[in-house]
């Protein structure tokens, strides 16, 4: 790679520009040159911004793009790339666009027909999946809980059966709730690794059964502080169990057909033997009764 195009800035372009989820050190040197010569920084909190780039001394023209005002804001933006200014878009830490601002101005970019150039950084998620000792050749993020049980617990209920690892956000007030809430939902025996402050001076990582989880974060309460990861283990199938849809047709057809003959269609329908289904239904009437 020639090491002068590093500091090339094109007009016209955004760019997507990680910064570190905690140790300065993680920041690349690519990262640095094009904050220096871009000719705006959107940012997710300007103040947070300033710090970082004073302690690299980098001066730089700031702009205030968050949650709050994304969608007023890019086209103002959107306006000054078409101009033929350079911009870089950063959040306070990581990945922007990883549960960070951004969407709406890479979309809006995107449909103008604006250069786009993401530079690969730091990312809490991958980084604590790459720690995680849990399969990673498939996973999805899926960001922070929801606040509210009902609908935390609604949403673990729909991954209950999802065979990818699952990576979640997870806030230090919420914590022990969601961890309650997982060992409910997907049992007190499915394997997380909680991973916290990472890349800083308390950074922890420890796995263990939701169940065994929730009992260690409790017995100190510094467990539980700062920005946390939490790794899932997808789920996964008793190979000897019956398929939960196998189920619903044989309960369906029993419904006009005798049981033999429903276990039977159900069984073809689904690849699974036929036996197992009619066992299984003679099983539950039999604890009906």
């Amino acid at each position: 790679m020639n090491q002068d195009q590093q500091a090339e800035i094109s007009v016209s372009t955004l760019y997507i520009v990680p910064t570190p989820i905690g140790n300065l050190g993680d920041i690349t040197q690519r990262a640095l040159a094009v904050l220096k010569h871009v000719d705006l920084i959107a940012a997710e909190d300007t103040r947070h911004t300033g710090l970082l780039l004073q302690h690299f001394a980098i001066n730089a023209r700031l702009f205030a793009l968050h949650d709050h005002n994304e969608q007023q804001k890019t086209e103002q933006l959107l306006t000054r790339l078409q101009g033929g200014m350079s911009i870089a878009l950063v959040s306070d830490a990581g990945t922007p666009l990883i549960n960070d601002p951004g969407y709406h101005l890479v979309r809006r970019c995107r449909e103008a027909g604006i250069r786009i150039v993401p530079l690969p950084g730091p990312c809490a998620a991958i980084t604590a999946l790459s720690a995680a000792g849990i399969a990673s050749n498939r996973f999805c993020y899926e960001g922070f809980l929801p606040a509210k049980t009902k609908a935390r617990k609604d949403i673990l209920r729909e991954l209950q059966e999802e065979p990818r690892t699952l990576i979640f956000y997870e806030s230090t007030h919420r914590l022990l709730e969601s961890l309650q809430d997982i060992c409910e939902v997907l049992g007190p025996q499915r394997y997380i690794v909680l991973a916290r402050e990472l890349t800083k001076t308390w950074e922890s990582i420890h796995g263990a059964p939701v169940g065994e989880l929730l009992h260690w974060v409790l017995e100190d309460e510094n467990r539980r502080k700062g920005e946390m990861v939490l790794i899932v283990e997808g789920h996964q199938p008793d190979e000897d169990a019956l398929p939960a849809e196998a189920l619903r047709t044989m309960a369906l057809l029993r419904e006009a057909l005798p049981l033999k003959k429903a276990a039977a269609l159900a069984a073809e329908i689904h690849s699974v033997k036929k036996n197992a289904l009619y066992r299984y239904a003679l099983e539950q009437d039999g604890k009906n009764e």
